[in-house]
């Protein structure tokens, strides 16, 4: 099981680098996405899947008798969703108003390529408009 989870996050990981590569901001913000989904699952499977047992200690004992399953990563994972989630939501909003500002998305085009030498407040970019 251990090795097909390796095979999987793999996968996850060259499917996210080569989104996050492709030079198109939806595709970077879709990789990225993946990106923090193979790490959860790479944290998860550093944590065992054997849990049939709690892990408890029993009484009169010091230490645990049985492999079990490590719920520290779990919390981590759980941590790591939401902080996923909420960097995905200010990626999105990010997109959005890149997309406002600039009329596109590539990221190979010149309007995303210019630095502004005046002011950071710059004029933006007129957009077509027929």
């Amino acid at each position: 099981m251990a090795f097909l989870t390796a095979i999987g996050v793999g996968v996850i990981f060259a499917a996210a680098i080569y989104l996050m590569l492709s030079g198109v901001l939806v595709r970077f913000v879709f990789g990225f996405a993946l990106a923090s989904n193979a790490v959860n699952l790479l944290i998860f499977a550093a944590g065992r899947f054997d849990h049939d047992n709690p892990p408890l200690i029993a009484v009169g004992e010091e230490i645990l008798t049985a492999p079990a399953a490590n719920a520290l990563p779990q919390a981590l994972i759980l941590t790591a969703i939401v902080i996923g989630f909420a960097m995905l939501a200010f990626l999105l909003v990010l997109l959005y108003r890149t997309y406002a500002w600039a009329g596109t998305l590539d990221a190979d085009d010149p309007r995303l390529k210019r630095e502004e030498e005046e002011d950071d407040a710059a004029v933006p970019p007129q957009r077509d408009t027929a």
